[in-house]
């Protein structure tokens, strides 16, 4: 009853956000970005509620605190240190400035005015359609499953409140709604995640006695020959924390910042607020060697373990009925921010980078609002049905989403931000080699190293942009000069 309560309290909340921020929203710009005008808590809280969804907490914790043990909290420390803190203090005021020198609002914009290439928009908006947007109906599927265990309701029905709401306070505010609810949202994540881990660890004799227990327990329950290896482990750690770098819904929160003084203090928040997520994931997920021995863990049909049960699982256990309820808000935060913004930059790749004619020729009469919101919500609606029929093709997009999309972009936008020597070929050639070299080994070596083929796919272009730049013809010197204005 607590949790259906807090549940239907929620949604009220971000349907009303979402009137509030249909209000705000006057422009393109203000739907997309807020009109570049977010302090510093709602961009840094944005961006760690963005990188964090029901994918970390439901199976990523689950599976890597079980066959990593203790060596998860290595991923932790790289998402907290690089993949929030490096891209801030690398990556912020770049963006910022060079998206507004530039006048665009979009990764394939971006791509397109730094490189002076008009056919290169269309292509990197290709690739967002493709491989975010069954990315984002994958979590609607997590979600709607969690309802159906939790709640006891059919999946169909979970899955369209779900998407009902997300589209709501979408839809009908844009950037605004999206940032204002994820302050929320990362306020309940912030706080559910450090009580989970309380509890946790309180259950099972304190927190140093739990991880003595923890590394004691993983080798008895992992064979040597079984336990990942430095190398494995460093491709997790690299392929979570740089992707983010390049990641369209992660660089978009830069684009957003008021000011570019605020990006210390967003830098120190984000840090702060992905080191206590991360962390706290992993180590409820390692904690399964304390509560389970491997004949007990939850298996599937076919007799593989269910990773994704396990966390699910421990918190029923061991969690009192109010807090369960805040862990289950907790996941839901999670996956709606991811999901919203991942929604908003697949339906940009249509209705931005596109869409040809946003202004009326004798009117003058913007219709990009319209438009934006329209493919929005037909984004929202694709998702459902992505989610309802697991189409296999679907799924092999999911697998392949977060290496193919940071390799194509990665070195082209990393290089377009800090180096005038970065061609149009080159960017090209980056583009290319990254998604061709994520197909290649994703295939090669099997879903199981989808890891290290998205770290290959990452590195590779990073030699190609270079090596090909040098080659080809340079980037016009007007155009340059423009971009790297005051920088």
């Amino acid at each position: 009853m607590i949790s259906i309560i807090m549940l239907v309290g929620f949604f009220a909340l971000m349907t009303g956000i979402g009137i509030w921020g249909m209000g705000r929203t006057k422009t393109l710009g203000d739907f997309f970005l807020g009109g570049r005008t977010m302090g510093p808590w709602i961009s840094a809280i944005a961006y760690g509620t963005s990188y964090f969804s029901a994918v970390l907490f439901i199976g990523f914790a689950g599976k890597q605190g079980w066959l990593f043990g203790l060596n998860a909290l290595w991923i932790a420390l790289g998402n907290s240190l690089i993949g929030a803190m490096g891209a801030w203090l690398v990556l912020a005021k770049r963006t910022r400035r060079m998206t507004q020198n530039l006048d665009t609002m979009t990764m394939p914009e971006f791509l397109q005015e730094r490189y002076g290439a008009k056919h290169l928009k269309p292509l990197a908006a290709a690739i967002i359609f493709f491989f975010l947007l069954p990315y984002s109906a994958s979590v609607f599927k997590g979600l709607g499953h969690l309802f159906e265990a939790v709640f006891h309701i059919s999946y169909d029905i979970a899955l369209l409140l779900m998407i009902g709401f997300t589209g709501i306070y979408l839809v009908l505010g844009g950037y605004f709604a999206i940032a204002m609810t994820d302050l929320i949202q990362g306020a309940v994540m912030f706080i559910g995640a450090i009580a989970m881990v309380i509890v946790v660890y309180a259950r099972s004799g304190g927190f140093v006695a739990t991880l003595n227990q923890i590394s004691q327990n993983y080798h008895a329950h992992i064979p040597p020959a079984a336990q990942p290896s430095v190398f494995t482990i460093l491709s997790v750690v690299f392929m979570t924390s740089f992707g983010p770098w390049a990641l369209p819904q992660m660089v978009q929160k830069f684009y957003a910042i008021k000011d570019e003084l605020m990006i210390k203090r967003a830098t120190v928040v984000t840090t702060v607020f992905s080191a206590v997520i991360g962390f706290s994931a992993y180590l409820v997920g390692s904690s399964a060697h304390v509560f389970f021995t491997p004949d007990k863990l939850p298996k599937t049909a076919s007799g593989a373990i269910n990773f994704d049960s396990i966390v699910p699982i421990l918190l029923t256990q061991l969690l009192p009925e109010l807090l369960l309820a805040v862990i289950l808000l907790l996941v839901l935060s999670a996956s709606m921010s991811t999901l919203s913004s991942l929604v908003l930059v697949s339906s940009s790749s249509v209705a931005i980078d596109l869409y040809p004619g946003r202004v009326e020729a004798g009117s003058g009469k913007d219709k990009s609002i319209a438009m934006m919101r329209f493919i929005s919500a037909l984004f929202v609606i694709v998702s459902y049905f992505i989610s309802r029929y697991q189409f296999d093709v679907i799924v092999t997009l999911m697998s392949l989403s977060w290496g193919a999309v940071a390799g194509s972009f990665g070195a082209a936008f990393i290089y377009g931000l800090f180096w005038k020597g970065a061609t149009k070929v080159g960017a090209y050639a980056g583009l290319f080699s990254g998604l061709i070299t994520e197909i290649f080994f994703f295939y090669l070596l099997g879903p199981a190293q989808s890891p290290l083929a998205a770290s290959l796919a990452m590195l590779v272009p990073f030699a190609v942009v270079p090596l090909v730049s040098l080659f080809t013809p340079k980037t016009d010197k007007i155009l340059l000069d423009r971009a790297y204005k005051g920088l």
